[in-house]
């Protein structure tokens, strides 16, 4: 724990866990659907047989230091990650914010000493997470209006979260702005320069101008 590795090590570990166990449990229990982010398993299989599969993935690490557990749907609701998974009668999936019961709903104060930006990033994050897990206009905002409300009791004003949510349109529309006219055929390709200190970066302004995009190599 704690090193930078431990993510990669832990999930090599459990693709190998993951793939073993899969193909070696019987027929009827094998999932039709398996996703997994780390250590959390998001499966489709048939029903009546997630606890045999379940008990067969806990014998098949060496160790037995890894144990599974599992949650079923419930109300045509799952959770995942940041999200909830909710059926529709159609067959196609809504997404929802994923908040524990244990959730206090509260962030970084706006009277606490950190710089600015750290306490714009707390409403950023918030926001942009509402905006790219939920899929319907309607439960964006209702999220919006329950972020606000919980920042409020941080201490920001609404002046604040406006502004960030103005940025963030911002940024959207001058993405759209950059995606249509890369399409458009404007950038031109890339050259690669030896690098002369003072007139590489003036050239590599021109060249941008013209959509031209310059790499540096050294002498």
């Amino acid at each position: 724990m704690g090193s930078p590795v431990s993510p990669l090590l832990a999930n090599l570990f459990m693709e190998w866990l993951e793939k073993q166990a899969i193909a070696t449990a019987l027929v009827e229990c094998k999932p039709k659907f398996w996703k997994r982010y780390v250590d959390d398993v998001l499966e489709l299989i048939k029903k009546g047989q997630v606890r045999n599969l379940i008990d067969h993935i806990n014998t098949t690490d060496p160790t037995g230091n890894i144990k599974f557990t599992y949650e079923e749907e419930e109300d045509k609701q799952i959770p995942f990650l940041d999200t909830i998974l909710v059926r529709r009668e159609d067959g196609s999936v809504k997404f929802l914010v994923y908040r524990k019961k244990s959730h206090t709903d509260q962030y970084l104060n706006c009277s606490s000493r950190h710089p600015l930006n750290h306490k714009v990033a707390a409403i950023r994050t918030l926001l942009e997470r509402c905006y790219s897990i939920l899929t319907e206009e309607s439960g964006q905002k209702k999220k919006e209006a329950h972020v606000a409300k919980a920042l409020s009791k941080c201490g920001y004003p609404p002046w604040t979260i406006d502004r960030v949510k103005q940025d963030i349109v911002e940024k959207s529309l001058k993405d759209e702005a950059k995606k249509v006219k890369n399409t458009r055929g404007n950038h031109k390709g890339m050259v690669v320069v030896p690098y002369v200190k003072g007139l590489s970066e003036a050239f590599a302004r021109i060249l941008k101008y013209h959509g031209i995009a310059t790499a540096n190599r050294l002498h």
